[in-house]
């Protein structure tokens, strides 16, 4: 793994935006490999201790801490990672090393997952699907990271190569995908997060990307439990004292992963966003959803036992979302894992 960061490729947006306005296609499949071994997560050589030594400030996370998780962290690259989300797909592999996942909706209503590691890399993370355009505009905000999926559909490729991140499929990076026998296809396909950073050179470092950790702002409301609903997928985030973080159940079954027990994150922002239709379609023909990520809206952040209204602010797809209390004062989150759930406005 590299921390040097690559020279800037000027003109890749204008060339990704001139390339959508001709895409229409099918999404691709990936292919095999050999079997999965049993994962055991494993810190990234230049992380440090994810225990806090304090509360961090309320302002840019000075050096020293993670910009996605206000822990104890050095700079480090950034790689995002398609995680598939359906029944068999569970439970998942390395998504607890994770500093900050998305949640996106697909076609049909479901889900998926955007891992992005920095902090921590595990020995393998997975299953892993394929990108879609709403991907870009959101790791827009970061620098020239890393993403890794099994595919795209075939016109949605030449934007993914030509955005500012550094694609990894796994035609392009094949020694950094692995197959495993205990599930079937598609949901069997597992990153080697190492590999896949050393098929990158010069992945941009984490920087902040507007989240502000600190004490809880005064106010919220006591909740124990939170659900998001999405058309064919729901998500329940529990409370959990002795964790001091959240239980997350999907689909009505608590979550886990394979390698570091149930997934336990301390913040989890529910952001409301637009999702309308997009211009491409998966093997099925179904319409897939474009989530808008730039913009202003509403949010719900749930830490340490109790919900904060909150709003999101993101002016262009190259800065930052900022969230805020009501009164305007940066809405801070509690430093360690962070889910953001981008859920279709009320």
């Amino acid at each position: 793994m590299t921390d040097e960061r690559g020279a800037r490729r000027p003109g890749r947006v204008l060339t990704a935006l001139l390339c959508a306005l001709t895409a229409a296609g099918l999404y691709g499949c990936s292919g095999s490999g050999p079997p999965v071994p049993a994962p055991t997560p494993t810190p990234v050589p230049s992380a440090t201790s994810s225990t806090p030594t304090g509360p961090a400030p309320t302002t840019a996370v000075p050096g020293g801490r993670s910009p996605f998780t206000g822990l104890a962290a050095r700079p480090a690259p950034v790689l995002a990672v398609k995680i598939d989300n359906v029944g068999p797909a569970r439970p998942h592999t390395g998504l607890g090393s994770a500093d900050l996942v998305y949640v996106e909706q697909v076609e049909g209503g479901r889900t998926r997952l955007l891992a992005v590691f920095s902090s921590r890399l595990p020995d393998r993370t997975g299953p892993v699907r394929s990108a879609r355009e709403s991907d870009m505009e959101l790791l827009a905000q970061f620098d020239d990271p890393a993403l890794a999926y099994s595919g795209s559909q075939t016109a949605l490729e030449p934007l993914l190569k030509a955005a500012p991140l550094r694609a990894l499929p796994q035609e392009d990076a094949p020694r950094a995908f692995v197959r495993s026998a205990a599930r079937p296809a598609p949901h069997n396909l597992y990153l080697l997060p190492g590999r896949a950073l050393a098929a990158a050179p010069g992945t941009g470092l984490a920087r902040d990307i507007g989240f502000r950790f600190g004490p809880a702002p005064d106010g919220g409301t006591p909740a124990g439990a939170r659900t998001v609903r999405y058309p064919a997928a729901r998500y329940t985030f529990t409370w959990s004292p002795a964790d001091r973080a959240w239980r997350v159940a999907m689909d009505g079954r608590p979550a886990g992963t394979t390698d570091a027990g149930p997934l336990r994150p301390t913040t989890v922002v529910i952001q409301y966003v637009d999702i309308r239709p997009s211009r491409f379609h998966d093997f099925l023909g179904n319409v897939s959803p474009y989530t808008e990520t730039v913009g202003t809206g509403t949010a719900l952040v749930l830490r340490d036992g109790r919900v904060h209204e909150s709003r999101w602010s993101r002016p262009s797809a190259t800065s930052g979302t900022t969230f805020t209390t009501p009164d305007g004062a940066p809405m801070t989150f509690a430093p360690g894992q962070v889910w953001v759930i981008l859920a279709p406005r009320p």
